[in-house]
């Protein structure tokens, strides 16, 4: 692994901070004792970037990320940004992030950890085992399209969001999802609800057709309507390999099988652009909860979903399996070695804080380089 590589990191608000400082001690530590090391460079964010600059995101740091080989993201916003205008919001520096760096594919895991079985609210049997990825169509649908916003229409005043898709923003996203399958268990479901909506019509047409072609023979494919999708996570969640769908849905779908893993806390996800003519693609990679800041600077938060995330930087940006599995299985061990953050303590278990469960999975990964 060249040493060249590089890392923007952009912490952001709240425990984003705190949680990307303990992905930097696994960097350090990579570095040490697995000889793999990266440039990383850190920009501001979200409201930390808005107190400096008055803007989300600057130029400068969008030319970083731009530039970069992956970029890992913290969390943004808190209360004291709710009324800065729309533009420059933090979430605003997210959101130009993924349109810029055209980060079309959003893949959110869902596995549960054994020795959290219990934080979950369904049943052990129901979960256990559990490997989804919901691959979310991430820069078109009904967040971007156009118009929106207030109308006046025949006197009458109404608010309009439109849902729009063009047939290679769904092909390219479903390309994703049956690679992605491919490496997995070999099935499918789209989600989608072509019995009410035109847009998912046209969907499952062009998820058929891609199907249909003969690219995917090895792929079994499922249309699954997104209302009883989110039925079926709650009822029998293990029936589902990979779950590709739009942008309104799957942030809905996504949240829902989160939650049957027992924490947001524990949740990665990554978001991809397409493939470039040397086979680089831009990604970021964020960790699936908010800034939390009612805990920031307390030493309180779950780091887990950050150094998840850059498992999945390490799998997905560069190609290093082992590297990633090894992170993987040092935050399982720490867990069921009893060390826990508050969000997933449990009794006979001892309460870590951030950095606290940040020496714990240094101790594990140091057993499993032994």
């Amino acid at each position: 692994m060249a040493s060249n590589k590089t890392i923007l990191m952009l912490p952001g608000d709240g425990i984003g901070p705190e949680a990307c400082n303990q992905v930097r001690r696994i960097i350090d530590w990579m570095a040490k004792r697995r000889s793999v090391s990266f440039d990383v460079k850190e920009g501001l964010v979200g409201g930390a970037c808005y107190d400096v600059h008055k803007e989300a995101v600057t130029d400068e740091t969008m030319a970083d990320a731009m530039s970069a080989d992956a970029v890992l993201f913290g969390a943004v916003g808190g209360p004291q940004y709710d009324n800065v205008e729309r533009h420059a919001r933090p979430e605003a520096g997210l959101l130009r992030l993924r349109k810029d760096m055209d980060l079309f594919a959003n893949l959110r895991p869902a596995v549960t950890f054994d020795a959290l079985l219990d934080a979950s609210t369904l049943k052990p049997e129901v979960i256990s085992g559990l490997d989804i990825m919901i691959v979310r169509e991430l820069t078109s649908g009904v967040y971007f399209g156009e118009p929106r916003g207030m109308q006046t229409y025949e006197g009458v005043e109404r608010c309009v969001d439109t849902q729009a898709y063009t047939r290679a923003e769904i092909e390219r996203v479903t390309a994703v999802a049956f690679d992605l399958a491919r490496k997995r268990g070999k099935k499918v479901h789209s989600s989608e609800k072509s019995n009410v909506m035109e847009t998912g019509l046209f969907w499952k047409n062009i998820v058929t057709e891609m199907h249909q072609s003969g690219d995917y023979d090895d792929i079994e494919l499922h249309h699954i309507l997104a209302d009883n999708c989110a039925m079926q996570l709650v009822k029998n969640p293990k029936q589902f390999d990979v779950i590709v769908t739009d942008n309104l849905f799957g942030d809905l779908l996504s949240d829902a099988a989160a939650m049957a893993t027992g924490s947001l806390g524990m949740l990665p996800s990554a978001s991809l652009g397409g493939i470039d003519e040397n086979g680089n693609r831009k990604a970021l990679y964020e960790p699936v909860h908010g800034s939390a800041p009612d805990i920031a600077g307390k030493d309180l938060a779950n780091p887990s979903a950050t150094m998840l995330s850059f498992a999945m930087l390490l799998r997905y940006s560069f190609d290093l399996q082992e590297d990633a599995n090894m992170i993987e299985q040092a935050i399982q061990n720490a867990m069921t070695s009893g060390k826990r953050t508050g969000d997933i303590m449990a009794d006979g278990c001892e309460q870590v804080g951030c950095s606290g469960f940040g020496d714990a999975v240094l101790a594990e990964l140091d057993k499993l380089a032994a």
